[in-house]
């Protein structure tokens, strides 16, 4: 018999010596969604202002299932169509879903009578006499169009409107809507407001415009495009010729909740008026 050959075995490893004073490295943390901040519960009765193609208000019936709201445009349903014409598909899926649609319909004048074009304030139905008043009053990116490109005039053009071509400044387009909003809410009801972040928008200083009528920032957060699926930012002049170019659903934007300040209308409390803090125009500004 041949001799069995020994096989040489590794030499054990050394244990490598620990540092105590070292600290011990912790365990990745999974990363956390972001959470979408939704400003209303489907049960609330809500009032769109200014929509465009009406995608958000399709959404909010698909996505989160909302029961009880009216979207109105300025826009004739003639001009609206002729700006957007995607928006024959969700005006027809909002009706079958049994919610309305209204035309013509000035965010200055919310529930006085008129005609179509902007002429009106959307009359008896947008003032829900005798169904409570609106829980939820809802402007996504109030604007007047983009008829300049100067930053001074856009401010004075979104605060004061037009007048065919010329610009006033006597009643400013936001102060205008919170006046008239604010008479149409229910008990406890709130206004969301949504702009661009950045220039000319914060020179809206929409706060303060907003003070003046008796109204106050509850809280305010990013506006996440994300929370309503199929929607798409609609430009106030129409959609852009040959299609793409904006993108309005990807910029930064923020949107306001605004409440009725000192119990005036809406609120629990006993109507007496408080002193302002400093501090009042500060708000909740969570991302």
């Amino acid at each position: 018999m041949g001799k069995t050959k020994k096989r040489k075995l590794p030499a054990p490893q050394k244990a490598t010596k620990t540092n105590p004073s070292q600290p011990k490295s912790k365990p990745k943390q999974p990363i956390q969604p972001t959470q979408l901040t939704i400003p209303f519960s489907p049960a609330d009765r809500i009032l769109l202002i200014g929509e465009g193609d009406f995608s958000f208000t399709t959404s909010l019936l698909r996505t989160h299932g909302c029961t009880s709201l009216l979207a109105t445009s300025y826009d004739t349903q003639s001009e609206l169509i002729q700006k957007y014409p995607q928006a024959r598909e969700n005006i027809a899926y909002i009706e079958e879903q049994g919610q309305r649609v209204l035309y013509g319909v000035d965010a200055k004048k919310l529930g006085a009578a008129g005609g179509g074009g902007g002429g009106g304030g959307g009359g008896r139905e947008v003032t829900r006499k005798g169904e409570g008043g609106w829980e939820r009053v809802v402007w996504n990116f109030p604007h007047v169009g983009g008829l300049t490109r100067d930053v001074n005039r856009q401010v004075r053009y979104n605060q004061g409107g037009l007048d065919g071509e010329g610009l006033k400044s006597a009643a400013e387009l936001l102060v205008a809507f919170f006046k008239a909003a604010v008479p149409l809410l229910a008990p406890g009801g709130t206004i969301a407001v949504t702009i661009f972040e950045g220039e000319p928008y914060e020179l809206w200083n929409i706060k303060d415009l907003a003070r003046h009528v008796g109204l106050k920032v509850g809280r305010s957060f990013k506006f996440q495009s994300a929370a309503y699926p199929g929607y798409k930012h609609a430009r106030t002049l129409g959609n852009i010729e040959g299609g793409g170019g904006w993108h309005g659903e990807s910029r930064s934007a923020r949107t306001y909740i605004f409440e009725v300040n000192g119990g005036d209308r809406g609120q629990k409390g006993d109507g007496t008026k408080k002193k302002r803090k400093r501090n009042d125009s500060t708000d909740d500004e969570a991302d």
